[in-house]
């Protein structure tokens, strides 16, 4: 803990001095994914540098977010029709985050007005952009409830209220848990200051998340030489069926 705190107060230092800045870091910067990762804790630790005295009221607060990238989806509504489960209406959501995690200071109502929501889309609901729907849909804003209620329910989306450690309004730091079934790519990481609900300052960075080892060969013979991929999992297919079939007969015969 002293390691990072002397780190944040000599970057402080060296810095050119605004009304309140966010000074941040990361306990790593980059996630491997190999054939063993069972996900991942990133500790998200900053300070707030300041050229005027600390203004405590009303209070400062912290909001940080942590995306996946995102991912066009088609979310269909099923309905029972002449007894059987049916596809209906369907709606085309332009970008999901792949996944989702919000990390605040205090509650959410307190830390955040809807005017400021919808200018830096924030919440869970912001984050998903879905431009039109068919005509013949009149409720829309359902189909968006359904794919944030599922990936809640799966653990990719959360909102984790009043976990972000402040103290003396000028240190922070919180924890956002990485799950297993992560996609490759850039994650942006957003930092937001607010007081009264309005962000009074932001800062942005991004973890890299990569496959390695038998994963990441996997993944680029998949993408590169599908043809190969396809022929190895076939043979590896019948490979472990006649080896179980040998060892049913073994067996048998014993």
């Amino acid at each position: 803990m002293r390691a990072w705190l002397t780190a944040l107060l000599l970057a402080m230092a060296a810095l050119p001095t605004r009304a309140e800045e966010v000074v941040l870091g990361l306990s790593q910067d980059t996630v491997s994914i190999s054939t063993r990762f069972e996900g991942s804790d990133i500790l998200i630790f900053g300070a707030i540098k300041r050229e005027a005295a600390i203004l405590t009221d009303p209070p400062l607060q912290v909001i940080i977010t942590l995306a996946g990238p995102n991912q066009e989806l088609t979310v269909r509504r099923k309905e029972r029709r002449f007894g059987i489960w049916v596809n209906a209406d369907t709606v085309d959501v332009d970008a999901a985050p792949s996944f989702y995690a919000i990390a605040t200071s205090a509650p959410w109502r307190e830390v955040l007005s809807a005017t400021e929501d919808l200018r830096h889309k924030i919440s869970i609901e912001r984050a998903i952009r879905s431009v039109g729907a068919p005509s013949e849909v009149t409720d829309s804003e359902n189909f968006t409830e359904a794919v944030i209620r599922i990936r809640e329910n799966s653990g990719v989306y959360d909102l984790r209220e009043s976990t972000v450690t402040l103290r003396e309004s000028t240190l922070f730091d919180t924890r956002i848990s990485l799950p297993a079934n992560l996609i490759e790519g850039a994650y942006p990481t957003r930092i937001f200051l607010t007081r009264d609900g309005r962000v009074v300052a932001t800062y942005a960075t991004e973890i890299d998340v990569r496959k390695v080892g038998l994963e990441r060969w996997l993944y680029e013979l998949a993408h590169q030489q599908p043809l190969v991929y396809g022929l190895m999992s076939i043979a590896l297919a019948i490979a472990a069926g006649w080896g179980a079939s040998a060892a049913f007969r073994f067996v048998r015969s014993g």
